[in-house]
């Protein structure tokens, strides 16, 4: 339920706004191709089977691949589109 200006559904639009953003956002990554190694291009280690199966191509075994994404970052719960601050701007 909107309330104030808000038109019917406002809500429903924010948080299909913020999915669609977070969809383009993850599509923008770069997916591994070609043949995915039996073992780790960095360490050596045998990559498992289920691994290799559930993204092609991979090139990393976890450990590696986790070291080089770096720490995970939470990213902020705002959504700027339908904050009150960024309409008053």
């Amino acid at each position: 339920m909107a309330g104030g200006w808000a038109k019917d559904g406002a809500v429903s639009e924010q948080i299909e706004a913020s999915i669609s953003d977070e969809l383009a956002r993850l599509k923008t990554r770069r997916a591994p191709v070609g043949e995915s190694l039996r073992h780790c291009a960095d360490c050596e280690e045998e990559i498992p089977e289920a691994r290799r199966q559930a993204i092609p191509g991979v090139k990393l075994c976890i450990d590696c691949q986790q070291d080089r994404d770096g720490p995970l970052r939470a990213r902020g719960g705002i959504n700027r589109r339908g904050s009150k601050d960024s309409q008053l701007k």
